[in-house]
């Protein structure tokens, strides 16, 4: 493991009222770091718990300190005035996290073209214009990174069906991630894409993906939010450019037991994600 930690330093992240987003923010927070949070939830949901507010709350009860922005990160005017109140807030920023993020797996005849742009406009397009926003700020930061949530691109067909507007969504956040590695590499800034091995439960695959009994097949998003720490407390001008999984990342960081993380319990059949092969790292088996 890294000798790094993230007390003192801020975070930058989109779409962090719930799941995998907060749980992130909240790993961080339990070493002291500053999070801002940008989100577009700042009424409860009927159908989703959390908002931005609920959600800072309990990054200050975690050992943080948060700043919650109501914004779209489809706006670019909202992002950077976001960034920019941020930066007043704690004086920088040494971490960029784009959660954010649409999901429809309908198939070419069934998905109409508001909800394409939706998905891209989202998860393309708001993580360039967050990670561009935050540049300038990461090149001053402190063993800066931009993570972005987004899986390894394979051209493997059935990747490419029935879901071909998603697919595109994804792997062009993953294209952002390692064009950025590539950018920023001689600032010392990394940029990876992280993604799990299996379903994570969260309150899209308990509404999208199958409910009770996909939540059941699920790791919970401790697995992501401790994956994501690992890499975020890498020494940035060394582990760049990366197309991660989850468990494989922490694997390389001595976990040799992931029954921990299965939402239902150790005897739960996992449910692999898409764009992956199978629920666990080689090397466990």
């Amino acid at each position: 493991m890294s000798d790094l930690d993230l007390k003192g330093r801020t975070i930058f992240i989109s779409g962090a009222s719930r799941g995998i987003g907060l749980a992130i923010a909240l790993r961080a927070a339990r070493d002291g770091a500053n999070v801002a949070l940008i989100a577009k939830t700042a009424e409860p949901h009927p159908k989703l718990e959390g908002t931005v507010y609920t959600a800072a709350k309990a990054i200050e009860e975690a050992g943080g300190q948060a700043l919650p922005i109501v914004g779209d990160i489809r706006d670019e005017a909202q992002v950077e005035a976001a960034v920019a109140q941020t930066v007043e807030r704690f004086g920088g920023i040494d971490i960029c996290v784009n959660n954010a993020s649409a999901i429809n797996l309908s198939s070419i005849d069934e998905l109409d073209m508001k909800r394409y742009d939706l998905m891209q406009d989202i998860n393309v397009r708001g993580t360039f214009a967050v990670s561009k926003a935050c540049a300038p700020h990461l090149r001053k930061g402190v063993n800066p990174h931009v993570l972005t949530l987004s899986p390894p691109i394979s051209l493997e067909k059935k990747w490419l069906a029935p879901h071909t507007a998603y697919t595109i969504a994804k792997y062009g956040m993953t294209l952002v991630a390692l064009g950025l590695a590539e950018e920023l590499r001689e600032d010392g800034v990394a940029s990876n894409a992280l993604w799990p091995r299996t379903l994570v439960a969260t309150a899209a695959v308990q509404n999208l993906l199958g409910g009770d009994e996909a939540m059941r097949r699920a790791r919970t998003p401790d697995v992501y939010a401790d994956a994501a720490y690992h890499v975020l407390t890498q020494p940035s001008r060394e582990y760049t450019g990366q197309e991660l999984l989850c468990e494989d990342v922490l694997v390389s960081a001595g976990v040799t037991d992931l029954s921990a993380y299965a939402h239902a319990g150790a005897d739960a059949e996992l449910a692999v994600d898409l764009f992956v092969d199978q629920a666990n790292p080689p090397a466990l088996g």
